[in-house]
């Protein structure tokens, strides 16, 4: 089944929870840098981009899989789109007999 997001709507919307959080956290994450660039002997403009990395891989570590956050619309798209990428499989298709109610739950329907 296909991804709930695109990747590039995927990305852009983890690129907006590190923007939030840097802006929420600011002083936390400039703390962080100072004691990488201690630990390292780096610069802080050579720890800023692999931190902020690190913060987006985290992040999508924390996301909920697709059957958790999808909305009723979500999975009726992803279905239709499942069972689209079907179609060139030209398997058989049930009669409505096949389907109906007797024949599914015979006397007991």
């Amino acid at each position: 089944m296909e991804e709930y997001y695109s990747v590039i709507d995927q990305h852009q919307h983890i690129s907006e929870i590190v923007y939030a959080l840097k802006k929420s956290n600011s002083e936390e994450l400039e703390t962080v840098t100072e004691i990488l660039s201690k630990i390292t002997n780096l610069p802080l403009e050579q720890i800023k981009p692999g931190l902020h990395a690190l913060v987006e891989n985290l992040i999508e570590l924390r996301e909920l899989p697709f059957y958790e956050q999808a909305t009723p619309e979500a999975w009726s798209q992803a279905l239709t789109q499942w069972v689209e990428s079907h179609r060139s499989l030209n398997l058989p298709q049930l009669s409505d007999d096949a389907i109906s109610r007797e024949s599914l739950y015979g006397e007991r329907g």
